[in-house]
């Protein structure tokens, strides 16, 4: 069980800003070490020769080896790279949900930082940096040039501090200036309401190590909420959450799945790549814990569902609506979801430093992979927030990003998903506003009220079956 566990990797996207990923070591087997090309290996051993002879300045063997280890590990995809002993340290804090810095979720595009997502009650949240805000400079340092990790740790600092970030943004003019104050960031990952008599919402901000028993505590706690009666409907809120621990993805879908169902399977080109995560204690509790999803009420396996999603619900997020989906077990609502459909491990090497590689390929219940492609939703339905006028995305997604992996099933028809409605928006009153003060759901939110809207007609077709 614990080797199993252990092989579980990374499935984030990008780097959150103040802290790296949530992550989970692999179990390392020995395994033949690599031939190494000679021809290419003398080639790399004269540039660096030349480096160290004629380049304008003295360059340390070491930052010239790390920059060489940078580029290998960036050249492949988005999302593999190299973590010093000080990043590699600073991973591991994520994983209880708390760290210092701005609270955007990022990549790396064309040399610059792309936002995929801000976190929701952190300084870039409330500063308003959006979804696929291009960051130019920081301060008065242009980020080009710059390496991802190099940007992150500019962006990162002491609490209470202030970074300048100049903002490229679809639909303005002029680049933007926003100024945040660096925080420690307390990433609340479930937040819930009895949104009327019989009816829940649940929103889940980000998959993190305790997020399958505080989603059980917060149903349990609906139930109370509701005059301990069983609730009729549930909206399961995905959207802008990008990610976090695999096992985590696995807990929170077998809170509504039978016990046994398949939640997702993996697939690499090592034997530690290839997983089969169906909804059973070994996937998803450590050694020695406490199965907290026996403690739930039995309603929330035949409850009606909605799950929304839209551009920013990656990962995680894309697991849980994939196998709820492949399950009918929920309807999905909203937008297209990120793409992010690849497995990162994090392996740590024996200088205190690791590495952060793909290692396979995610797939839903049904065999879909959603990698560079998304979940796509059962019913459309679109939130004026996220497009220009004129109706382009504004969106980031997995496939906008330089070097995506690729989508292998592309040329697979049988594997599309087809929307079976279209619902947008009337006019700009749909805007969704602010959320006020301890509210966790706008009632003016357009997407929650058509989730709630069909979540009534599922609950009644229900009843009537029943």
């Amino acid at each position: 069980m614990s080797g199993k566990f252990k092989q579980i990797g990374l499935i984030g996207v990008g780097i959150i800003l103040g802290a790296a990923l949530t992550f989970n070591y692999p179990a390392i087997a020995d395994r033949e070490t690599a031939s190494l090309p000679i021809e290419d290996l003398r080639a790399f051993s004269e540039i660096f020769g030349k480096i160290k002879s004629d380049y304008v300045e003295t360059v340390e063997d070491k930052k010239l080896i790390t920059e060489a280890i940078n580029g290998m590990l960036s050249g492949l995809d988005p999302h593999s790279s190299y973590l010093d002993d000080e990043a590699f340290k600073e991973l591991q804090v994520g994983t209880q949900g708390e760290f210092g810095g701005l609270g955007i979720e990022v990549g790396m595009e064309d040399g610059f930082v792309k936002v995929v997502s801000p976190i929701e009650d952190t300084p870039a949240f409330k500063a308003g940096v959006k979804s696929g805000d291009l960051v130019i400079k920081l301060d008065d340092t242009p980020v080009k040039g710059m390496t991802l990790n190099d940007a992150v740790k500019k962006m990162r600092g002491k609490p209470g501090t202030d970074i300048i970030l100049t903002i490229v943004r679809k639909g303005e003019a002029k680049p933007l200036t926003l100024t945040l104050t660096r925080a420690v960031i307390k990433i609340k990952s479930v937040k819930y309401k009895l949104i009327e008599p019989d009816f829940g919402y649940v929103r889940i901000t980000q998959f993190q190590e305790h997020t399958g028993e505080n989603l059980v505590g917060a149903l349990n706690d609906l139930q109370l909420q509701n005059k301990k009666t069983a609730l009729k409907g549930l909206v399961l809120d995905l959207r802008n959450d990008p990610g976090g621990l695999l096992n985590t993805a696995v807990s929170v879908s077998g809170a509504f799945l039978k016990p046994g169902e398949l939640v997702v399977y993996t697939d690499g080109r090592t034997e530690d790549a290839k997983m089969r995560l169906t909804n059973s204690r070994e996937n998803y509790l450590r050694p020695g814990e406490s199965d907290y999803l026996k403690n739930l009420p039995a309603w929330t396996k035949a409850v009606p569902m909605v799950v929304l999603v839209n551009g920013g619900s990656a990962s995680a997020s894309e697991i849980v609506a994939g196998a709820l989906q492949d399950h009918n077990r929920a309807v999905v609502l909203g937008t297209q979801t990120f793409g992010k459909g690849s497995v990162q491990t994090i392996l740590p090497l024996n200088n205190g430093t690791a590495i952060k590689l793909t290692t396979a390929r995610y797939y839903t219940p049904g065999g879909r992979s959603i990698q560079a492609k998304g979940i796509t939703p059962d019913i459309i339905v679109e939130d004026a927030t996220i497009s220009n006028i004129d109706g382009s995305r504004m969106e980031v997604r997995e496939a906008d990003l330089d070097k995506h992996l690729s989508n292998h099933q592309d040329d697979d028809p049988a594997m599309e998903a087809k929307p079976k409605d279209d619902k947008k928006p009337a006019d700009s009153k749909n805007v969704k506003p602010p959320l006020e003060p301890g509210e966790i759901v706008s009632k003016a939110d357009y997407q929650f009220n058509q989730a709630l809207t069909l979540l009534k007609g599922l609950s009644l077709l229900q009843s009537r079956g029943n």
